[in-house]
C-alpha cells in the first residue's frame, strides 16, 4: 500500500488474477495517511503488512477504506487504487470484488453458520444452487461441515475464525483482506490458524493483504513483507530479505526475535569502538558510524574473542537465550547449543563481522560501496559469459 502519484500504462497492471509480467498494485489513495514509493502486491501472494507498534492502525485504516468505505466521499487527496486493472476510486463497496476478514469476526451472532456463509451471496443474489455449491465447498476446506447449524456462541475462537475466512471465501473475490485476524485467539490456537490460513492461501492462490503487528506472523506466512511506521512505508521485501538486509533501525528492531542489538559509538580502522570503550568487529570501516547492530544468532560461543558475563538465561529447550555484560553493555545472544554455564559465568564470545550491520546517525543502513562495485562487475562478467554460450 502506497500512493501512486503517475498514471503511466507501466503502473496499469492487475492485481488479483493479472499475469506476473503485468505486475499488480494495490495503492492507497490518502496519501495523507499512507505514504511511500509505488508499492505492487504479489500477484496470487500473501501480502503481509507489519504496522509499527499495537494500535498504529494506519494499514488498518487503508484495508478499512478499500473494503468498507467510501473512497471518494471520504475525499482522496491523490492518487489511484486499482484492483486487476480496474479503478476503484468511486466504485461503490459491493462492486470491488475485495473480501475483509475482520479482527472481530464480525458474525452475525442470530444466524447460524450455513447463514453466516450464505448472507453476502444472498445480498448479491446468486442463484440458490450456485449458493449451496459455493457453501459446500467452503466449508469442506475450512472443516466447517459439522458445524453449520451451530450459532456463533457455541464456537470456539478458532472455530469462529474458520467461519469468518468461510464468508469471505464463498465470494472468490479478487483479493482478501485480512486485519489482525489471530490476534484474539491464545497462542497455541494461532500456531493452528496461521498454518492453515498458509495452506489456504496456496490452494486458492488468490491475493491476500495481511494486516499484523506481529513479526512471527509475517515472517512465516508472507511471501512479501511491508514495513510500515507513522503510515509511511519503510521497506518492502521477501521475510529474508528483510531480515538479512534490513534498509534501517526501525527494521531491523522490528523484524527478528529477539531483536537485533544496537550499540553506539564510531567506527575506528576496522573496528567499532563503543561509547563504553568495548571494540567490536566491524564489516568496513565508515566515519558515518554511529551505531552498531548485531542479532542475537550472531553472537556465538568462543575460545578467544571478546569477554563477557551471563547476567540471564532463558532457556526454551531447543535454544537458550542469554542476557551478556559486554564491557558496560547488556546485550542478547541466541545459543542453539545447552550450556552448562550457570548466571555469573564469564564466558568468551565472537561475532562475525559479515553478519553486522552498521547505521549511520539518521538510521540508515550503511552500504559497503567497494563491496556493491565488486558484486556488480562480478553480475556484468557472468552475463556476458552467459551471452557467449
Amino acid at each position: 500500500m502506497a500512493s501512486d502519484m503517475g498514471s503511466s500504462e507501466s503502473q496499469r497492471g492487475g492485481l488479483g488474477r493479472s499475469s506476473p509480467d503485468e505486475g499488480g498494485e494495490l495503492v492507497d489513495a490518502d496519501v495523507e495517511r499512507v505514504a511511500g514509493a509505488e508499492r505492487h502486491a504479489p500477484v496470487g501472494g500473501l501480502l503481509g503488512g507489519g504496522v509499527d507498534r499495537a494500535g498504529g492502525g494506519r494499514a488498518q485504516h487503508a484495508l478499512h477504506r478499500c473494503a468498507v468505505e467510501d473512497l471518494d466521499l471520504e475525499g482522496v487527496t491523490g492518487g489511484e487504487l486499482r484492483i486487476d486493472g480496474t479503478l476503484i476510486n468511486r466504485l461503490p463497496p459491493k462492486d470491488r470484488d475485495i473480501a475483509m476478514v475482520f479482527q472481530s469476526y464480525a458474525l452475525y451472532p442470530h444466524m447460524n453458520v450455513g447463514d453466516n456463509l450464505r448472507f453476502t451471496l444472498k445480498l448479491a443474489q446468486t442463484p440458490k444452487a450456485e449458493i449451496e455449491s459455493a457453501i459446500a465447498r467452503a466449508a469442506e476446506i475450512l472443516g466447517l461441515s459439522d458445524l453449520m447449524e451451530r450459532y456463533p456462541r457455541e464456537l470456539s475462537g478458532g472455530q469462529r475464525q474458520r467461519v469468518a475466512m468461510g464468508r469471505a471465501l464463498v465470494r472468490e473475490p479478487k483479493v482478501f483482506l485480512f486485519d489482525e485476524p489471530l490476534s484474539n485467539l491464545d497462542a497455541k490456537l494461532r500456531v493452528q490458524m496461521r498454518a492453515e490460513i498458509k495452506s489456504l492461501h496456496q490452494r486458492l492462490a488468490t491475493t491476500t493483504i495481511y494486516v499484523t503487528h506481529d513479526q512471527v506472523e509475517a515472517m512465516t506466512m508472507a511471501d512479501k513483507i511491508v514495513v510500515m511506521r507513522d503510515g509511511r512505508v519503510e521497506q518492502m521485501g521477501s521475510p529474508l530479505e528483510l531480515y538479512d538486509e534490513p534498509d534501517n533501525i526501525f527494521v531491523a528492531g522490528f523484524i527478528g526475535s529477539p531483536a537485533m542489538n544496537f550499540l553506539e559509538g564510531r567506527c575506528v580502522d576496522r573496528q567499532f569502538v563503543t561509547t563504553g570503550g568495548t571494540s567490536l568487529p566491524a564489516p568496513f570501516s565508515s566515519a558515518e558510524a554511529r551505531t552498531y547492530g548485531v542479532r542475537p544468532e550472531h553472537i556465538m560461543l568462543s575460545e578467544t574473542g571478546l569477554p563477557a558475563r551471563i547476567v540471564m538465561l532463558e532457556p526454551t529447550g531447543s535454544e537458550t537465550v542469554a542476557t551478556l555484560e559486554l564491557g558496560s553493555h547488556l546485550v542478547n545472544a541466541l545459543f542453539r547449543e545447552r550450556m552448562p554455564q550457570k548466571v555469573g559465568d564469564a564466558i568468551t564470545v565472537s561475532i562475525a563481522p559479515d553478519r553486522v550491520a552498521l547505521f549511520n546517525e539518521d538510521g540508515n543502513r550503511i552500504r559497503n560501496h567497494d563491496m556493491h562495485v565488486a558484486m556488480a562487475g562480478l553480475s556484468d562478467r557472468l552475463a556476458v559469459q552467459e551471452t557467449h554460450l
